[in-house]
């Protein structure tokens, strides 16, 4: 399908979500969270239902895992898995209050008949795994292991480019850098010098984030070729895709942003 914004194509895609039915915030493994501010969890699901609507109105497929108890981060599907041609690296989550949520995920994967790969090195998905048309972006500083970037690559024989982070609350590839059609949205400030470089080398098109709409996570985005799905609060960055051409569809998700996830996190991409 194309998108009516102009030549930028969208295409169908299928997405895993996993309901924030046990969403809290519990414990503290990133700037964004603390346990001692409220939640409101009913708020959460209806914001995630919003989120899945948006993708189910553009069109998309949408599966869903089975949320489970004791497990509050496991709506951010996103860091479950990386799934490139049928194949799928498991997750090997760094922080043991995550650990279980790669079993499900890869239980998930084996059910649904794909073959799976167990992580030789921690990786956290798609949070610091992102398929850029024939290369992968690969994150890591915070919680993907650099081990985990030469495993993509042998496995999914991509080429894997390795950008390293260095601002704490930006502590995935997909909080500070959303892949587009052809090219990159990011925020330099969350890079390395010698990855600022190399971003600029294969992207010197691509948009470029302001702090602002960062700290909102705007870039924690979902691009479908044509289309984008961002948080609402990141009007500067919608604005900017809008002027190259990308239809921006803002959703609200500052509720689960109390964890440090946005539209992103919410989302992983299923390739077959």
């Amino acid at each position: 399908m194309r998108s009516v914004a102009g030549m930028l194509e969208s295409t169908r895609r299928h997405y895993l979500m996993c309901r924030p039915t046990h969403f809290a915030v519990q414990y503290a493994i990133n700037p964004w969270m603390d346990p001692s501010a409220s939640v409101d969890p009913a708020r959460a699901i209806a914001q995630w239902e919003d989120l899945r609507g948006a993708y189910l109105t553009l069109g998309h497929e949408v599966s869903e895992i089975a949320p489970i108890a004791g497990l509050p981060d496991m709506v951010f599907a996103a860091n479950g898995a990386t799934v490139i041609d049928g194949h799928v690296l498991a997750a090997q989550f760094r922080d043991p209050e995550r650990a279980d949520e790669a079993p499900a995920y890869r239980a998930w994967f084996d059910r649904a008949g794909f073959v799976t790969h167990e992580a030789k090195a921690t990786n956290e998905g798609e949070g610091d795994l992102l398929l850029a048309g024939d290369r992968i972006l690969a994150g890591t500083g915070f919680r993907t292991a650099h081990g985990a970037h030469a495993q993509a690559q042998e496995l999914f024989g991509y080429p894997v480019i390795t950008l390293q982070l260095v601002d704490p609350r930006f502590y995935h590839l997909d909080t500070a850098l959303c892949v587009l059609d052809g090219t990159v949205a990011y925020l330099p400030e969350a890079f390395s010098a010698g990855s600022q470089a190399v971003l600029r080398r294969l992207y010197p098109d691509a948009v470029l984030a302001d702090p602002a709409d960062a700290a909102v996570l705007g870039l924690n985005a979902v691009c479908d070729g044509g289309r984008v799905v961002l948080p609402l609060q990141a009007t500067g960055l919608a604005s900017q895709l809008r002027a190259r051409g990308y239809e921006t569809i803002g959703v609200d998700l500052s509720e689960l942003r109390k964890a440090g996830g946005g539209p992103k996190c919410c989302t992983l991409e299923v390739r077959r």
